[in-house]
């Protein structure tokens, strides 16, 4: 079994707090707040899988001890059947356990919410449009192979080719607590199909990620109507002739912070308003998180600023093919792999240093 496991398991801990939480789902009066009612749905189910999970790798760790010691009574081809058979029985407890690992990393108060996903193109025109529309896709790959469910809120179209600048809602269980790895500086190198010259070009990419605001959140995140400047406008890009003839874009100025958000890719003016609020609380709500990081400096781990001085991932794909995450030394020559979605040894490398980096300043 892996060796490197840095999370501690308390299987009676997890199983006290299931029925604490299936306790709550009993209470006559849950399904009157229908927020809270699937916010404790979605507790059970989660522990639930934890448990069963890791009650199922206990159970097959004990059948593989069997079988081995089964193999050490018998001699010739009877041995190496087995112990063929153990080694791959051996290989699927392990990818299982390491699943459950990088998920027992994600204790986070937010780690188990939906994500928001923003991406803008760095100096560098064309070619930086060209890259953040590379991002994105490959982030929607991502998703797609984790069946989490996508939604792009916002998007500015590059002049030529690409995007500037991207909202994307990523919804499924623990959507933040994985993708909070990817904030940061994103760096390309290639030989530019835009560059006339055949020269090799980098450009940069900005990655924000914020956990998706929740009803309890409302305590800590205040936002009066009289704090707010809507603005409606004509939606550019896809979406139909409603799109086009109709004022269906939303922007929304918060004018205690200076936030700004857009939503324009609902088909009405008051699904872009519900979705641009959605976006400016969860803003709001990480602006929270980075005040109390100032005093604890324990809510989200290792903190990295969104700013074009923290390169966090490089890509490159000319004069040779590699990705390498600066933080973690992860690294692999599989670009067109990672470029359609093939993330997980990056995210996984980064939730196992940061248990250790919080291990290391707890006192």
């Amino acid at each position: 079994m892996s060796g490197t496991c840095r999370c501690d398991f308390d299987l009676p801990a997890k199983e006290r707090e299931l029925a604490r939480v299936r306790e709550d789902a009993l209470a006559p009066d849950l399904w009157d707040d229908q927020a809270r009612a699937q916010r404790v749905m979605k507790d059970v189910a989660r522990l639930e899988l934890i448990i069963s999970t890791w009650q199922r790798l206990e159970s097959e760790f004990s059948d593989l001890q069997a079988l081995l010691e089964l193999a050490e009574e018998t001699d010739g081809d009877e041995r190496a059947a087995l112990l063929l058979d153990a080694n791959a029985d051996v290989a699927a407890v392990e990818r299982e356990f390491d699943a459950l690992e990088v998920r027992l990393t994600m204790g986070g108060e937010y780690d188990t919410r939906n994500a928001l996903l923003s991406l803008h193109a760095g100096a560098g025109g064309t070619e930086a449009n060209d890259w953040t529309e590379m991002l994105l896709r490959m982030y929607l790959r991502w998703a797609e192979k984790h069946s989490f469910k996508t939604e792009i809120l916002a998007i500015s179209n590059g002049e030529e080719v690409g995007i500037k600048s991207v909202e994307l809602r990523i919804e499924g269980d623990y959507a933040y607590g994985l993708l909070r790895s990817e904030r940061g500086v994103h760096r390309l190198v290639r030989l530019s199909p835009f560059n006339s010259a055949g020269t090799r070009q980098t450009t940069f990419a900005l990655c924000e990620v914020l956990p998706e605001a929740a009803p309890e959140d409302s305590e800590s995140i205040e936002i009066r109507p009289a704090d707010l400047r809507v603005d409606t406008y004509r939606a550019s890009g896809n979406g139909g002739q409603n799109v086009q003839k109709n004022d269906t874009a939303v922007r929304i100025t918060h004018l205690p912070t200076g936030i700004v958000v857009t939503c324009q890719n609902e088909r009405s003016q008051a699904q872009n308003r519900e979705s641009a609020m959605l976006v400016l609380q969860s803003r709001l709500l990480e602006r929270e998180i980075e005040r109390l990081e100032v005093e604890r400096a324990k809510i989200k781990g290792e903190h990295v600023e969104a700013g074009w001085g923290n390169q966090i991932r490089s890509y490159v794909l000319h004069p040779y093919k590699m990705v390498k995450d600066m933080r973690t030394g992860q690294e692999t020559s599989d670009a067109p792999a990672v470029l359609d979605g093939d993330l997980d040894p990056f995210i996984n490398a980064y939730l196992r240093q940061r248990v250790g980096v919080e291990e290391e300043v707890t006192p």
